[in-house]
């Protein structure tokens, strides 16, 4: 495909029929360049705006809309009908599953997992605007299907969110939490595996362990 002249990508890439790259956004904002790293692999219906800026071996599923004023870094991933709105900071190694809503001014850091349909919030007042942003999730994190998160929210380094829950207010570090409201109920070096397939689910957040060894 023929790129507008504000898009630039790296070497190795593929980009498949129906993907539009360097989309104009209603919103005024400074740098209107859009930059892509190497081995990117975009699919059908992806949709990245101008003024976005993502690192080498980002992959999109299909029907991703990823907004302006976004950070990527390298070797993540977002997976099909989800949205990464305006203004987010995500970092490398992170993962979006399907069917995922990331609000303005939310900020994932590294190694970071999110399960299938999970929504954030960042506006504790609806229609206000003027204490909006998201949620923060820290390094190594990983959030169950179907959790909402709400806005301003810190999500501890290594934690776990089980599924479903409505997190409403921090998670400490390595901690597990679940349900609505979502409660600290054990750390993650607690966890044991269900089915015997390995000894610790997480030993050093996200390491495991087999039986076998």
């Amino acid at each position: 495909m023929k790129l507008p002249e504000h898009v630039k990508i790296g070497q190795d890439h593929r980009i498949e029929t129906g993907v539009e790259l360097g989309y104009l956004p209603g919103r005024k904002i400074a740098d209107l360049s859009l930059t892509i790293g190497k081995n990117a692999v975009l699919r059908t219906g992806s949709v990245i705006y101008a003024g976005t800026k993502i690192g080498d071996h980002f992959e999109s599923g299909h029907n991703v809309v990823i907004r302006e004023d976004v950070s990527i870094g390298d070797g993540s991933a977002v997976w099909s009908n989800s949205v990464v709105d305006y203004s987010c900071r995500i970092g490398s190694k992170v993962k979006i599953h399907n069917n995922c809503y990331i609000a303005q001014f939310t900020n994932i850091e590294d190694d970071v997992f999110i399960g299938p349909g999970v929504i954030t919030a960042n506006d504790p007042h609806p229609v206000c605007t003027k204490c909006m942003k998201g949620p923060t999730i820290k390094r190594g994190a990983k959030i169950g299907a179907n959790v909402t998160i709400l806005p301003r929210v810190t999500i501890g380094e290594y934690a776990l969110v089980g599924a479903g829950s409505v997190v409403t207010k921090d998670v400490p570090p390595r901690s597990v939490v679940y349900g609505n409201p979502a409660r600290v109920i054990k750390s993650v070096e607690d966890l044991e595996c269900g089915l015997n397939i390995v000894d610790k689910p997480y030993i050093n957040g996200d390491d495991v362990r087999s039986r076998e060894h």
